[in-house]
């Protein structure tokens, strides 16, 4: 499993992922889910995934070819579509048609072939945006009442961003709401697993304004949690 996060906030993007894959206790593998299309100063678009491997990546690349493709168009390609909306539609698109291809063969071995998808960015002349596409294609959209999106283990990492996440959180406060989200689904659930990817997107910056990869071995993230859990600690002994 994974766990991706995405927000959408006045200042910017801020979007955080995890790169485990199991199959198993015995078979985890570090996979990247975070994928980046930029035409700096056109657009910008990240893309994080969850669930099938097969999936998710047979989408991606299906993707990719569609922006090489000499004949591609408006309706084909995420490089060339009008708007962050239609960006939405042609990966929902793919990753439906992808989906029920896999699982045609998956249910000759009783198996099932889901995967869900963030898809966030901004184009030229439009205003940034937010998406969660579900495996059937169809897909919401994060707005000020709700300005973040979460896909695959997501539950324990919630209730932090419920309690401080606004669309007027900064971005630095938004940095660290997303990593301690993170940080408490990696206390309680060993499907999702280090190493991290976080991306932040300015608004109006047309690129990815900050990339970082978080090392298991990260001094900085470490202190951030040994501070949290602390922090969680001395709260709890306040309580009567």
């Amino acid at each position: 499993m994974t766990y991706c996060v995405g927000m959408l906030l006045k200042e910017g993007l801020v979007l955080l992922s995890d790169t485990r894959t199991n199959a198993g206790l015995d078979n985890i593998s570090v996979y990247r889910k975070m994928f980046t299309f930029e035409e700096p100063g056109e657009r910008v678009i990240v893309m994080l995934t969850a669930g099938n491997l097969s999936v998710t990546q047979t989408t991606l690349a299906r993707l990719n070819e569609a922006i090489d493709d000499p004949e591609a168009t408006l309706d084909t390609s995420i490089m060339q579509a009008d708007s962050m909306l239609d960006v939405a539609t042609i990966t929902g698109e793919m990753l439906s048609r992808v989906t029920a291809e896999t699982q045609a063969r998956m249910d000759r071995m009783n198996q099932a072939a889901t995967a869900s998808m963030i898809v966030a960015g901004q184009r030229k002349g439009g205003r940034m945006r937010l998406f969660l596409i579900y495996p059937e294609g169809n897909f919401i959209e994060a707005t000020e009442d709700t300005p973040y999106l979460q896909i695959g283990e997501h539950k324990y990492g919630k209730p932090i961003l419920d309690r401080v996440i606004t669309a007027n959180t900064p971005l630095d406060e938004a940095r660290k709401a997303v990593l301690l989200s993170m940080d408490s689904t990696l206390r309680s659930n060993l499907s999702v697993g280090m190493p991290l990817d976080m991306a932040i997107i300015e608004t109006n910056a047309l690129r990815v304004s900050e990339y970082r990869r978080i090392e298991a071995n990260d001094e900085e993230f470490a202190a951030m949690s040994a501070a949290w859990s602390q922090a969680l600690r001395d709260a709890f002994a306040q309580i009567a």
